[in-house]
């Protein structure tokens, strides 16, 4: 099976309030010593993947460079993190390359480097059309940025273009909500992303949200339950404007003489646990067992990269660099076995809006594993969450709304249904 790539870039022009991601605002200097730092990285994937004891496979038919916003390197260092990729992997004619921008940061001299490298498909953190609720939050782009910069995308050739937008953002309306929808679906752009404002201590507008405070414009975020219906009001929208979703957070086009949807391919790796390698801060990895952890019954590995910047460059600043980054991986390094593989089968496959096959995971884990379950399906069934249709189970559009509070159910040690569950994004 093919690998996917993730690369983090942990750089922004400025640090937006609801952004509880590893990334920030660092010095031009920063950004070289880390793309060489990555590079070196990826030049010792083969190594690392096997001291860890995962089976690293050499096709790739994915690669995403995520963020941060990559488009804030310089061309040359963006150039390097690609042509590292393809030097020590076999990477698919098609495979689909994905760079994450802000808009207003696609320069001619960027888009030009994007071009070289083969990218195909660009995820523009719009977040909003209204100009007000992007500058709330410290965006540093307008509706008029967002749009030229589609217009030159496609210009370019680059047509395979993702909006992102954000539902709660402050001073956000129905009204508001229903603009932004409406842009987008004219823009005619094949995929959407849409999340709910998360509120966690982890950023700066989560953080004063819960406490009270009115920094941030805190005071002008809609509450829980109007954010809720500006959720379900981008399904029904989206859906009538032939963007269908296909994921909790994720709505795409139909493609064009042909079947099927212009899905992110390398999320899809994600939510069908297929293996996937990641390099940089906060970048995660699942691999396949290698063969003696799969003779002690273990299915896959996942381990992760420090989560900012200045832990994760330690490496790099040791004497023996590439054992200094397998230090910080083993710590977080985990062995996946059958129970916890069955579990995550069905809390990502759920994400999606097809469902799960339960022929396929009797298949795979044996029918008295998907018979264990069953008193679970009709209870969630029961309160209107999942729907049970004959081989099939799916979330209900009410479901995916509440999707935490079902993903709980499918862990070992899971709360009653009726137990108190913080709703979060789910994304």
């Amino acid at each position: 099976m093919s690998l996917g790539i993730y690369i983090s870039v942990p750089f922004c022009r400025s640090k937006c309030s609801f952004c509880n991601f590893a990334s920030g605002v660092f010095s031009g200097g920063a950004y070289e010593r880390y793309v060489t730092q990555v590079c070196t990285e990826i030049a010792q994937a083969d190594r690392i993947a096997g001291e860890l004891g995962g089976r690293m496979e050499r096709t790739v038919d994915s690669i995403y460079l995520g963020g941060g916003t990559p488009s804030v390197l310089a061309p040359d260092q963006f150039e390097r993190l690609v042509t590292a990729v393809r030097e020590e992997f076999q990477v698919d004619p098609r495979a689909e390359v994905t760079v994450e921008c802000a808009p207003g940061t696609i320069t001619p001299e960027i888009l030009a480097a994007l071009c070289r490298c083969g990218v195909n498909r660009v995820s523009l953190g719009v977040q909003s059309f209204v100009d007000i609720e992007c500058s709330a939050v410290g965006r540093l782009h307008t509706r008029a940025v967002t749009l030229e910069d589609i217009a030159q995308l496609r210009a370019a050739g680059i047509g395979n273009i993702c909006v992102d937008l954000i539902a709660g953002l402050p001073h956000q309306t129905m009204e508001s909500w229903q603009f932004t929808l409406s842009e987008t679906i004219a823009s005619g752009v094949p995929h959407v992303s849409v999340y709910m404002l998360e509120v966690d201590e982890d950023s700066r507008l989560g953080n004063e949200l819960l406490a009270g405070g009115s920094r941030y414009h805190a005071h002008s975020v809609p509450d829980e339950d109007l954010t809720a219906e500006l959720y379900l009001a981008a399904c029904e929208r989206l859906e009538r404007g032939g963007v269908q979703q296909y994921e909790i957070s994720n709505f795409a086009r139909p493609v064009t003489h042909g079947m099927g949807l212009r899905a992110s391919r390398h999320n899809l790796k994600y939510w069908k646990r297929q293996p996937y390698l990641g390099f940089g801060v906060d970048a995660h990895s699942m691999l396949a067992a290698e063969e003696a952890l799969a003779r002690q019954g273990i299915e896959a590995v996942r381990f992760a990269t420090p989560d900012d910047v200045k832990t994760f460059g330690q490496a790099a600043r040791q004497p023996e660099p590439v054992a200094a980054r397998m230090s910080q991986l083993q710590t977080s390094r985990t062995l996946i076995n059958s129970q916890t593989a069955i579990e995550e089968t069905f809390f990502l496959g759920l994400r999606m809006n097809c469902g799960i096959s339960l022929a396929e995971v009797s298949k795979r884990y044996g029918a008295e594993t998907v018979d264990s379950y069953a008193a679970m399906f009709a209870e969630l069934e029961e309160a209107l969450l999942l729907r049970h249709d004959g081989d099939g189970i799916a979330l209900t559009p009410r479901g995916r709304l509440l999707s935490n509070e079902v993903f709980t159910r499918f862990l070992r040690d899971s709360q009653p249904l009726d137990a108190p569950v913080s709703q979060g994004s789910g994304c």
